[in-house]
């Protein structure tokens, strides 16, 4: 009778630790919606902020590339959260990205600029690097799902980002956009009531050493697959409203354009890893990597309504790859959790600076829709690539 009665804590344990947990999900992703709005400002603002302080389009591509620097912080950040406890700076972040993000209209230079989107930086890795750890351990075996609906938290935010942004610049000029802060003060304030009754420092686990033998052989086919699909969602993420303001359209159209891309975008998230969860992640990964250059091309080509659904099959496409490679670097470092993370953000944070420079650079020296043409083809080179990941362990 005791082995019984004893067998039911663990039982019901691993029937928790296998199942997705949906209101600590719904508790971080909430959070990633609310930190990735007011992140999705510069696209839509980087027009006038070109315009204002007379910046160069290499210099425009700079303030994304200064965003992404704090990133190379990530792995750090990833392992400190298997020692410590990070709930702190999870919570912090929205705050400080509003206040930072609705501040940039009233920048008297373009070193202030780099300040303010530096200490932006830092905020988004220190809610991104823990957050997705946090995720797959709610998830239980649906981990591709989890990242799924994190990602299109994330996606929607960015969604609702540009529109508010376009919103506050019509509203309140560009430097006057102070006021939009105060949301992101009082969701701080609310993710910490509600964080409280969350534990997110779940485990102690290993640190760098003993991942690298498995991180060698995903990571080195990984970066490659991240770094040309980089091109694609950075071209289009970042220089969209500007490509369309420099055609002649309206500041409302742009960014009403670029919520059109981010919200197929949301679906796209949603749908792509948990997709994955049934038919595998390289399938899935291949099929939108393939199909992904070909769409940019036809954007390029096409004039009128028609640039609306290809937008659209853009979003859904290229946004989906995240949440599946998210899921791959769980499921090949369960044990290691937020180091590989981590890594991965950084990887990716650094590699979409990248992109954002080199795209800058060629809009200056060829004009910017020439340079989508360039995104297009270096995209091609990501299927591939995904031949080379491993194999998901059993």
């Amino acid at each position: 009778m005791t082995e019984l009665t004893s067998q039911v804590p663990r039982e019901d344990n691993q029937a928790v630790q296998a199942r997705l947990q949906m209101d600590k999900v719904l508790t971080i992703i909430s959070g990633h919606f609310i930190h990735d709005t007011y992140s999705a400002f510069l696209a839509p603002l980087l027009p006038n902020l070109i315009t204002k302080l007379s910046l160069t389009y290499t210099q425009a591509g700079s303030l994304s590339a200064i965003t992404q620097i704090p990133s190379l912080l990530n792995p750090l950040i990833g392992y400190l959260d298997d020692k410590v406890n990070l709930r702190l700076l999870v919570i912090l972040a929205p705050a400080v990205t509003a206040i930072t993000m609705s501040f940039l209209g009233m920048a008297p230079n373009y070193l202030t600029l780099i300040i303010l989107l530096f200490i932006t930086g830092l905020s988004i890795s220190a809610f991104h690097a823990p957050s997705p750890a946090m995720i797959a351990r709610v998830s239980g075996c649906q981990v591709g799902k989890g990242m799924s609906l994190y990602m299109a938290a994330g996606e929607l935010g960015r969604t609702v980002g540009p529109l508010i942004a376009s919103w506050a610049l019509l509203t309140f000029t560009l430097d006057g956009m102070f006021p939009i802060a105060i949301p992101g003060l009082v969701a701080s304030l609310a993710i910490f009531l509600r964080f409280r009754g969350v534990l997110i420092h779940v485990e102690k686990q290993t640190g760098f050493r003993e991942m690298f033998p498995v991180a060698k052989r995903l990571f080195l086919p990984l970066i490659g697959i991240i770094f040309t699909r980089s091109f694609l969602v950075i071209s289009l993420g970042l220089y969209l409203p500007t490509l369309l303001e420099g055609e002649g359209a309206s500041i409302w159209k742009a960014g009403s354009t670029l919520a059109i891309y981010q919200l197929a975008g949301v679906v796209g998230a949603f749908s792509g890893g948990t997709i994955s969860d049934r038919m595998g992640r390289k399938p899935i990964l291949f099929s939108v990597s393939l199909i992904s250059p070909f769409i940019m091309l036809a954007f390029l080509r096409s004039t009128g309504w028609l640039i609306i659904p290809l937008l659209i099959c853009a979003g859904l496409l290229s946004l989906s790859a995240q949440p599946i490679m998210l899921a791959i670097v769980q499921d090949h470092l369960p044990s290691h959790r937020s180091v590989a993370n981590g890594f991965f953000m950084a990887i990716s944070f650094i590699c979409q600076s990248t992109a954002a420079l080199v795209i800058g650079m060629l809009g200056d020296t060829l004009g910017l829709r020439q340079a989508f043409l360039w995104t297009a083809i270096i995209g091609m080179l990501a299927a591939p690539l995904v031949l080379f990941l491993p194999k998901r362990p059993g």
